[in-house]
């Protein structure tokens, strides 16, 4: 496995596959990605952070059924292993250690 630290996007995208449970798949993430983040995000960038994710370990992934819909295309789906929990709960302590030592800021964000 390799390294465990997370990049912004990585950490979004790990976000992302965890709030999906188990509708996680490339398509689906992109949208939670943009709903939530407010950002234009490639499919193809995902793809690459989903194989990055998945080298180090942080998520497994699945292939589902083939469907009529996709013309007989199947989905790949992901998950996130207890590395991958551990590796975002490390990085949420990690930010909001961070925000308690700002002066004039709490957790909710408010001055």
């Amino acid at each position: 496995m390799k390294g465990t630290n997370l990049g912004e996007f990585e950490e979004l995208v790990l976000l992302c596959i965890a709030a999906l449970v188990s509708d996680a798949y490339s398509v689906a993430i992109c949208d939670e990605l943009s709903k939530h983040t407010g950002r234009t995000v490639r499919l193809g960038i995902v793809h690459a952070v989903l194989s990055r994710l998945e080298e180090k370990g942080l998520v497994n992934s699945r292939l589902g059924e083939a469907t009529s819909t996709r013309g007989g295309k199947r989905k790949r789906f992901y998950e996130v292993t207890h590395a991958g929990k551990a590796a975002l709960l490390k990085a949420k302590e990690a930010r909001e250690a961070l925000w308690r030592i700002i002066p004039g800021f709490n957790l909710e964000g408010s001055i």
